[in-house]
């Protein structure tokens, strides 16, 4: 499979790279700053851009299968960066007539983190919540193969691949997982069919 990755200088996006060379599949990394991006494969390509530039997206997302989104947020202000930049994608993969996508959200666009931590959660995160949540929606509405991830606390863990996951809500008590454990589930939601259309909450 040919795989875009939007994000991939970040620390989830890297995981998904490097999981997704060792299964075989030809990555393209979308970058703002390649130089973030160590791995060197024969199957990947890196590719400079930023994800705000409706033209360079439509070129970066041509001839792939699926896209990967792990894009993050620059800190806590208000923004729309993130909408915006699924805006671009999915008008790309519509145009190139792409359908997979699996996109990185956060626990907490539902309102779904019970008690206190997720009141915290809410007012903290909630300009980061709000993009991603509109984000979701336009995803929601786009007639693509879409799945979105809603892990808890990120972490640098290796990966297990025994991680829980939920269509409603967050995994009972589960407070954390590993951005490679992320990755591994994001691979999953574009590989199968298990998660299409589906919000799906992971924890271990």
């Amino acid at each position: 499979m040919n795989i875009i990755v939007f994000g991939a200088g970040g620390r989830t996006g890297q995981e998904v790279v490097k999981q997704a060379l060792g299964e075989g599949h030809h990555v393209t990394a979308f970058v703002r700053t390649p130089s973030k991006l160590t791995i060197k494969h024969p199957n990947l390509a890196s590719l400079k851009g930023n994800t705000l530039d409706e033209q360079a997206v439509w070129k970066g997302v041509e001839g792939h299968d699926a896209v990967i989104s792990c894009l993050g947020t620059d800190g806590l202000k208000k923004s729309t960066a993130l909408a915006k930049s699924t805006e671009n994608i999915v008008k790309a993969m519509k145009d190139h007539e792409i359908k997979r996508i699996a996109y990185t959200a956060s626990a907490g666009i539902h309102n779904e983190i019970p008690g206190v931590t997720g009141v915290m959660a809410g007012v903290i995160l909630r300009n980061v919540l709000a993009d991603h949540k509109r984000a979701y929606e336009l995803l929601k509405e786009s007639n693509l193969k879409w799945t979105v991830a809603r892990p808890l606390r990120l972490d640098s863990d290796p990966v297990t691949r025994k991680y829980r996951t939920t269509d409603e809500g967050v995994p009972s008590k589960g407070k954390r997982i590993a951005r490679a454990d992320v990755a591994h589930f994001l691979l999953k939601a574009v590989t199968e069919d298990t998660f299409v259309s589906k919000s799906v909450g992971l924890a271990y």
